[in-house]
C-alpha cells in the first residue's frame, strides 16, 4: 500500500513513517527542509515537498497514494500559552484539512485518516464519555471538531473512506512537553495542582502511530478513541516521573498560584479529567497498546533519556 503523510517529521509523523515502512508499505512523506528530508529517508520514507494549504501542490506530492493521513498540528510549547498561539494549529485543523481532502479527491485516494483529540467530546462535568458522546464546544478544541466535520462531510459526499482517530495526550522521549516535564521535575519546579486528582487518558506515541497503521489497513472505517489501558491521575503521573528520574517528590500548590505563574490554559489542562477508554478500538481493530500503562511507557522514555544524558543532574 502507498500512503501519504502530512507532517511526517513530528512526534507522531516520524513514527508513522517508520511503522508503515516496517510493515512493507511505500511511504510518501511531507518534509520541507533538507534536514527533514534526510530524517524521512532515514526512517524509510520518500520525502515530498508541498505547502500544507496548497491542494494542487499536495496532489502532485501525493500522486499514487491510496491513503492520505493528516497528522499535522502546531501545538504551542511555550510555558505560558496565549489565545493567539493557537492560530496556526487552528488553521492546520481547518484549512489544512480542506486542502488534504481536496488532494485526496484529486489523486483518487481510497481512504483519509484524520488525527483528532479526545477532548472534543469531553463533557463539562468531567464524567465518562466515548465515541458516541456529542462534541462539546471549547475555543481550544473547536478547530479539531471542525476538521472532523469536514472529513465526515467528504465521506458522505463521495467515494472517499474516512477514519478519525481521537488521541489522548501522547508522550514520548522526543515529545517537547514530556521533556519540559522532566526538566522541571529535576529542578523541583513541576507542582501538582491541589490534590492532583484530575484523571488523564494518555498513551505512548508509539501506540498512537500503531493505531493509525491499523486503521489504514483495516477493512472498515470508523471513529475511535486512542488511549492506553490505564487512566492516571496527574498526581500519580508526576510522582512516578519523579521517582524514575530519581528526583524529589513534586510539591503541591494551590490552583490559583499555578494560574498566576503559568496561566489559565495550563491550569485547565492540569485539573480537568478526561475519562474515556480504548474499548471500541480494541474491539473493532484488534489494536492493543505496546505500553498498556504510563508505568511501562515511562520506563521506555526514561531509558531513552538516560542514553542521551537527559535531563542531566
Amino acid at each position: 500500500m502507498k500512503v501519504f503523510i502530512a507532517r511526517a517529521t513530528g512526534v507522531l509523523g516520524r513514527r508513522l513513517v517508520r511503522q508503515f515502512h516496517e510493515r512493507g508499505d511505500e511511504v510518501l512523506a511531507l518534509a520541507r527542509s533538507p534536514e527533514r528530508e534526510a530524517l524521512v529517508q532515514s526512517l524509510g520514507g520518500e520525502p515530498r515537498q508541498a505547502d500544507l494549504f496548497d491542494a494542487p501542490a499536495l496532489a502532485r506530492a501525493a500522486e499514487g497514494a491510496e491513503v492520505v493521513i493528516h497528522a499535522a498540528t502546531a501545538i504551542p510549547t511555550t510555558p505560558q500559552v496565549k489565545a493567539e498561539d493557537w492560530a496556526l494549529n487552528d488553521r492546520i485543523r481547518r484549512d489544512g484539512t480542506r486542502a488534504l481532502l481536496e488532494c485526496a479527491r484529486k489523486i483518487g485516494a481510497r481512504r483519509f485518516l484524520f488525527q483528532s483529540i479526545v477532548w472534543v467530546a469531553r463533557p463539562k462535568d468531567q464524567s465518562e464519555f466515548d465515541e458516541t458522546s456529542p462534541c462539546v464546544p471549547h475555543p481550544l478544541y473547536d478547530s479539531a471538531t471542525d476538521g472532523e466535520r469536514l472529513a465526515q462531510e467528504a465521506a458522505a459526499g463521495g467515494s472517499l473512506e474516512v477514519s478519525i482517530l481521537r488521541c489522548g495526550s501522547f508522550y514520548a522521549a522526543d515529545a517537547a512537553h514530556a521533556r519540559t516535564f522532566a526538566e522541571l521535575v529535576k529542578k523541583h519546579k513541576l507542582p501538582i495542582p491541589g490534590k492532583g486528582e484530575a484523571v488523564w487518558a494518555i498513551l505512548h506515541a508509539d501506540d498512537a502511530a500503531a493505531a493509525h497503521v491499523a486503521a489504514a489497513h483495516a477493512p472498515r472505517t470508523g471513529l475511535w478513541h486512542v488511549v492506553d489501558d490505564a487512566p492516571v491521575t496527574v498526581g500519580e503521573f508526576f510522582n512516578e516521573l519523579a521517582v524514575k528520574l530519581e528526583a524529589g517528590p513534586p510539591m503541591h500548590l494551590a490552583e490559583w498560584m499555578i494560574r498566576m505563574a503559568a496561566g489559565a490554559t495550563v491550569v485547565e489542562f492540569l485539573t480537568t479529567s478526561t475519562r474515556t477508554s480504548n474499548r471500541r478500538l480494541r474491539s473493532e481493530l484488534g489494536w492493543t497498546p505496546r505500553y498498556p500503562s504510563f508505568r511501562e511507557g515511562l520506563d521506555q522514555v526514561v531509558s531513552a533519556w538516560r542514553a542521551e544524558g537527559f535531563p542531566g543532574e
